[in-house]
Formats: C-alpha cells, sequence, structure tokens
C-alpha cells in the first residue's frame, strides 16, 4: 500500500544536495535550537536546499555565529539569527515551517525519557511562542522523548485555542531512515532504494518497523527479523554508546529532521504524493498519538494512511507498544495541563 508513495520521500537524498533542479517558493522555515549539535547540520542541510527562501535560526546561545558561518554558502535560501528567549517570538512570526532539535542530548545509560523533566520545559516555551505569532505553521519536533513532546505542543495550543492536529508532528524519519539502511545491508539492496514504513512512537519497543511492507519485497527467518527490529528499536542507544559520552545521534537525526522539513515543504507547494512516516495525533489505534505513513498537503496531514497490512509479528509489536505510549502521552499532557 506504502511502497510506491515512500519511494517518493526516498528521493529527498538527492533534493538535499542538488540546487536549481526545483522551482523556488517564498518558504521560512525556523529552526529552533539551531545552534547545537543537530540544529547545525540540520540548517546546513536546509541551507543548500533551493526550496527554503529564509532560514531563521533561534538559540539560546551562540546564533549569530551559526549564521554568519552559514550566510557564506552560496545558496539562494537568506539566514538570519535570532539569540536568547527575547527574539523567539520573532524567530517564529510568519514561518510556515518550525522544526524543533531544542534540547539536551542523551548520554550513556539515558532512556529517552530520562530527558523529561528538560526538555517538556523547553518544548512547552517554544509552543507558546509559536502559538502565538505562528499558529498556521507546520511544527516538526524532534526533541526528545517525542511520545511526550508532542502531546505537550498539542496541550499548549489548545490552551491558547489555536489546535490544528494536522500541524503538528513528531519526527520519526531517523527510524525509517535506520530501517532502510539496515534492511539494505542485511540483504545487500540500494539504501536509497530501499523503503520500510515504521510505525508507532519513537523509542524503544514504540518503534515498530513494517519489514513486511518492505520494498523492494524482503523475508527473513524469525530469529533475524527480531534481531533487526530490536537493533532498529535500539539504534539510539547504538550511537550513544559509540559516542562514549560525547553525544547521541546528530548527523543522521540532522538528516532525517531535514528530510521530514522538506517534505513538510513540498506538502505545502501542493505537490502531489508527498509521504512520510510521523507522530500524530491520530484514531488508527487505542493511542490518542501514533507514528504513520502521512500523506502531506498545504495544511499538513490531508490524510493518515493508516497501518497497512500486518504480519502476525507486528501485530503483536504494536500490543505491546500502544499502553506504552499511552504512559507517554499521558504523562506528557499532564506536565502542560498541572
Amino acid at each position: 500500500m506504502f511502497s510506491r508513495s515512500l519511494r517518493v520521500s526516498s528521493s529527498l537524498q538527492g533534493n538535499l544536495r542538488n540546487f536549481g533542479t526545483t522551482k523556488q517558493c517564498n518558504v521560512k522555515v525556523a529552526v529552533a535550537g539551531a545552534s547545537g549539535g543537530i540544529g547545525q547540520p540540520l540548517s546546513l542541510l536546509l541551507k543548500q536546499n533551493p526550496l527554503v527562501t529564509e532560514l531563521s535560526l533561534y538559540d539560546i546561545v551562540n546564533t549569530p555565529g551559526v549564521a554568519a558561518d552559514l550566510s557564506h554558502i552560496n545558496s539562494p535560501a537568506k539566514v538570519k539569527a535570532y539569540n536568547g528567549a527575547e527574539a523567539l517570538k520573532e524567530a517564529f512570526s510568519c514561518a510556515e515551517v518550525i522544526i524543533i532539535p531544542a534540547g539536551v542530548p542523551r548520554k550513556p545509560g539515558m532512556t529517552r525519557d530520562d530527558l523529561f523533566n528538560t526538555n517538556a520545559s523547553i518544548v512547552r516555551d517554544l509552543a507558546v511562542a509559536a502559538a502565538e505569532v505562528a499558529p498556521k505553521a507546520l511544527i516538526g519536533i524532534i526533541s526528545n522523548p517525542v511520545n511526550s513532546t508532542v502531546p505537550i505542543a498539542s496541550e499548549v495550543f489548545i490552551k491558547a485555542g489555536n489546535y490544528d492536529p494536522k500541524r503538528i508532528f513528531g519526527v520519526t524519519t531517523l527510524d525509517v531512515v535506520r530501517a532502510n539502511t539496515f534492511i539494505a545491508e542485511a540483504k545487500n539492496l540500494d539504501p536509497i532504494k530501499t523503503n520500510v514504513p515504521v510505525i508507532g512512537g519513537h523509542a524503544g519497543i514504540t518503534i515498530i518497523p513494517l519489514i513486511s511492507q518492505a520494498t523492494p519485497k524482503v523475508s527473513f527467518p524469525a530469529d533475524q527479523l527480531k534481531a533487526l527490529t530490536e537493533r532498529i528499536q535500539e539504534a539510539g542507544t547504538e550511537v550513544v554508546k559509540a559516542k562514549a559520552g560525547t553525544g547521541s545521534a546528530t548527523l543522521s537525526m540532522a538528516f532525517a529532521g531535514a528530510r521530514f522539513a522538506i517534505s513538510l515543504i513540498r506538502g505545502l507547494r501542493g505537490e502531489s504524493n508527498v509521504i512520510e512516516c510521523a507522530y500524530v495525533r491520530s484514531d488508527v489505534t487505542e493511542a490518542k498519538y501514533f507514528s504513520t505513513p502521512i500523506l502531506l498537503g498545504p495544511n499538513g496531514v490531508e490524510k493518515n494512511l493508516g497501518l497497512g497490512p500486518l504480519s502476525d509479528f507486528e501485530k503483536e509489536l504494536v500490543k505491546a507498544a500502544v499502553p506504552e505510549l499511552k504512559k507517554n502521552i499521558e504523562k506528557g499532557e499532564k506536565f502542560v495541563k498541572g
């Protein structure tokens, strides 16, 4: 059901590199957390893309230096720095797309949930500003734990009286990128032409790669299928351990975040068949938020494409993920509601 459409998104890997092949449009993209480990390479990738007209970089510190550095790149996007909390609203004003990688990174031994107290406050404050000055922006949230930070942002918009569930997304694209890479490696396939939908959430057992729906079609013995699934679910921890206390998945997350941002822009432009997996308000399971393939359009979510046909193994993964997601969602909502 999704394989043909997901192939469209994989072409973004070329779009991230190639200037001049795509017609320009007026799109302001704001990056909140632009000076950080994800924010800098993410901003670099967005600066390269001809679909971005204006790049608004916001962070608490060091933003002018990042903006000055990027502004020397000979690509069309104009770069502007916004430094400190007092500049936040101006940074977001009139933005069509807001991408939020702000927050603290994971360290060895930390789960995404360990980041909650710090990152929850950051996402809440950013959402408050966005709800006031850019209520119609498409918002992509990278800050972990995504399973909880997306409900936090949603509750802020609900309080502000301008909530549109079609415009707030948890960026789970990295799970798709990893699944594509790992499956391609296992089967000696071209990773750019390999597409694996990933549903559920963005932490541990809530990450559910639908290997049965992969393109090209693949199959694995039960033990290898289980091992691949677990590797995809724990890939973030793999990077944290490899970096040995110096950081988390920043470069791959920046790539995935840029891919998702560009897909949002392509949807805004009215391009057809733009599909990405994303964590959104949903009624496809008992969890209020759930990641599935989403058809993107000018208003954000054009259509939720749902789960598709699941294998028995994948049905069990969904069954295990939903209770965990419910807890994560409730934790985020309670943080805002008090």
